[in-house]
């Protein structure tokens, strides 16, 4: 058999597999993988750089499925290519503890990237990883080796073209020149809907240009073209590559090419039969790979182990030359961090009051000097936010030796973008701007909370005080929001020793993100004894101030700006001869993780329990099951100084303190 037609029969094979899993299942979306499989097997097989015996090898080209409803040709390339994915792994497609989940999952497989599905969020991941890799290059590369020179391939989809954080994302990555990305633009003219016609209009080629990327427009199906378009990416350096591949999506049904029906439904018994034969497919047995192909994928592997242990010989060679740059290097993969960090970073705090803003960017700065792998930045918010790298030098087209991150105005992109610097590995990333936009980036926080990714993100402007600028900007149910979302670690400090903690938590916690949520306003310093162990705070909640008598009357429960008010309320209530305990919780969810012990040490059952915080009372139900009463704002704010905002909404000592002494004659 002549090499075009085994290469043919690769693709089928590609096809088959997928229409044979999406119809095992009764679930999943066959139509783009039918369509794309001619660009899959050239990219995979003439192009694309790993080693399945080694799937995390740093240099590995990196590729990105995010057409996430197309997994199925994911999965099928990873089994083709060596992977230790498994035929029973394809039947067992979309089922209960299955390796091959309905969208790629982080996890689930070797050489799956990312967690893709929600579209345009691997498209964003991707620009990520890119940085990453430009990041690293110009640290490590050297005149002689370069252990840093892959790329950045991926398959993207109308939908992720249409949804509006590729735009964000396209944007940063033209401005960045990374002409390290080449994307295949999967563009079959369909949606769920229809015909993409419906809703979609723009000259998709003009607009990626204007982004400043370089464009090039296929025949999907032609090998060639999709192979010289290929090189042409690779060749152009200076401008991330969008190849405009256009396709029949259902390649190969009489009945369903070109049409919606197979983008997200199976095909039916009678077409998959249909569609077999008019392929030249046996329709017996199912999940078959011929004989003739496993040569042809069994000598691109050959080819890149060639490849893969030149790079590992090189690569020693440049680590004893380079005695310096590798121990660096090692620090920046293990995310390596000093022993005393928390000590590190405690001598930063003014001993003045300040907002844990101003705090948190003292310390950031402290945390960058000891820890290499820091870097990010905010939505053109740095001077509000306080999170610029001093002397670092910024991120640009024409230097990525910065650790200054500037993702424009662009949350959504700048979410996605951080999961990809942390999906690259060998960095922490931070992204911050107004707890307010967080909604803004929610998406992409959610799929750093399911893939357990180290970002932090750095919250400012966290309340009600944001004061002037009114209830567009000041947040009141974001922070409950960001408390229920699983795996997402929020915390609000009360002051500089509580926000230094906080963002030790944040740098040690590698296995998930961490949000801080800080004050735009000066706090006060917390008063708190001698003996203090600061340790404690990473407990989530803890008790400031004890009773005077052996059980309180009644616990305060305050976050952030909020715990200095509970305090003046217990002075005031003390006079009344109230027994009052104050307990600061920067972290709820943490405190709710520690023992039974713990937890009612702090929280003493069936005692009185009022909460106080400039934000929606829900969630606060899960602390206690004793009488609570809610000081929280469960509406949207107003224009005018914090000051005044305070005293209108009863957030002083003295307000507090009338509503609790109420409340607490109410249930005698």
């Amino acid at each position: 058999m002549d090499s075009k037609k085994v290469h043919q029969l690769a693709v089928n094979t590609i096809r088959m597999l997928a229409v044979d899993a999406v119809e095992k299942a009764k679930s999943g979306h066959p139509g783009m993988p039918m369509g794309m499989a001619d660009c899959a097997f050239v990219l995979w097989h003439r192009f694309l750089r790993f080693n399945p015996e080694d799937p995390n090898w740093i240099n590995r080209d990196r590729f990105l499925l995010s057409a996430g409803h197309g997994s199925m040709l994911l999965y099928s390339m990873l089994h083709l290519s060596g992977y230790d994915v498994s035929v029973d792994d394809l039947r067992q497609f979309r089922q209960w503890g299955s390796r091959t989940p309905g969208h790629p999952e982080k996890g689930c497989l070797p050489g799956v990237e990312t967690t893709t599905g929600p579209l345009g969020q691997g498209f964003a991941n991707g620009v990520g990883m890119a940085i990453g890799s430009r990041i690293l290059a110009d640290r490590f590369n050297r005149d002689d080796f370069s252990p840093i020179d892959h790329h950045i391939y991926g398959i993207v989809s109308d939908g992720d073209i249409m949804e509006g954080i590729t735009s964000e994302a396209a944007s940063v990555a033209g401005h960045l020149q990374l002409g390290n990305i080449i994307y295949i633009y999967d563009d079959n003219r369909v949606t769920i809907d229809g015909q993409t016609n419906l809703t979609f209009s723009e000259d998709v080629e003009k607009r990626f240009q204007a982004y400043g990327w370089h464009t090039l427009t296929i025949d999907g199906h032609n090998h060639e073209e999709i192979g010289s378009a290929i090189e042409l990416g690779i060749k152009t350096q200076n401008k991330p590559t969008l190849i405009i591949a256009k396709t029949h999506i259902g390649y190969g049904s009489p009945n369903r090419q070109d049409s919606s029906v197979s983008h997200g439904a199976p095909l039916g018994e009678d077409e998959v039969i249909a569609t077999k034969k008019h392929l030249g497919w046996p329709l017996e047995p199912k999940f078959i790979i011929p004989e003739e192909i496993k040569p042809l994928f069994k000598e691109r592997r050959d080819v890149l182990k060639t490849l893969y242990n030149r790079w590992q010989k090189q690569f020693k060679d440049w680590q004893q030359a380079y005695p310096d740059l590798r121990d660096l290097l090692n620090r920046m993969i293990s995310k390596d961090l000093p022993d005393n960090l928390e000590e590190q970073l405690i001598v930063t705090i003014s001993d003045k009051p300040a907002a844990t803003r101003v705090c948190s960017q003292k310390i950031l700065n402290k945390a960058a000097q000891a820890i290499p792998s820091i870097i990010g930045g905010s939505a053109d918010l740095g001077s509000s936010v306080k999170t610029f790298i001093d002397g670092a030098g910024d991120i640009s087209a024409s230097s990525f030796y910065g650790r200054n991150l500037h993702f424009g105005i662009r949350e959504h992109g700048m979410g996605g973008i951080l999961n990809g610097i942390a999906l690259y590995g060998g960095f922490i990333p931070y992204g911050s701007t107004f707890l307010v936009f967080a909604d803004y980036m929610r998406p992409s926080i959610r799929l750093t909370s399911i893939m357990g990714l180290q970002v932090v993100y750095v919250f400012s402007h966290d309340s009600l005080f944001v004061g002037e600028d009114g209830p567009t900007h000041q947040p009141v149910e974001q922070i409950a929001s960001l408390r229920m979302m699983p795996g997402l670690t929020v915390f609000r400090p009360a002051d500089g020793l509580e926000t230094a903690m906080a963002w030790a938590y944040a740098l040690r916690r590698k296995q998930g993100p961490t949000a801080l949520c800080l004050t735009r306003q000066t706090v006060p310093l917390l008063e708190r004894s001698e003996s203090f162990d600061p340790g404690i705070i990473q407990k989530g909640g803890y008790v400031l101030s004890r009773e005077d008598g052996s059980k309180p009357d009644v616990i305060l429960v305050a976050t952030g700006s909020e715990v200095s008010i509970a305090v003046e309320a217990k002075r005031l209530l003390a006079k009344d001869g109230k027994q009052i305990r104050v307990v600061s919780m920067p972290s709820v969810e943490v405190f709710l993780s520690q023992d039974e012990g713990y937890r009612n040490s702090v929280i003493i059952k069936n005692v009185p329990l009022s909460v106080i915080e400039a934000a929606t009372s829900y969630g606060w139900h899960r602390i206690t099951r004793a009488p609570m009463l809610s000081i929280t704002m469960d509406q949207f704010g107003k224009s005018a100084p914090y000051q005044v905002l305070a005293e209108k909404f009863g957030f002083t000592g003295e307000s507090v303190a009338e509503k609790i002494s109420s409340w607490l004659e109410e249930l005698a």
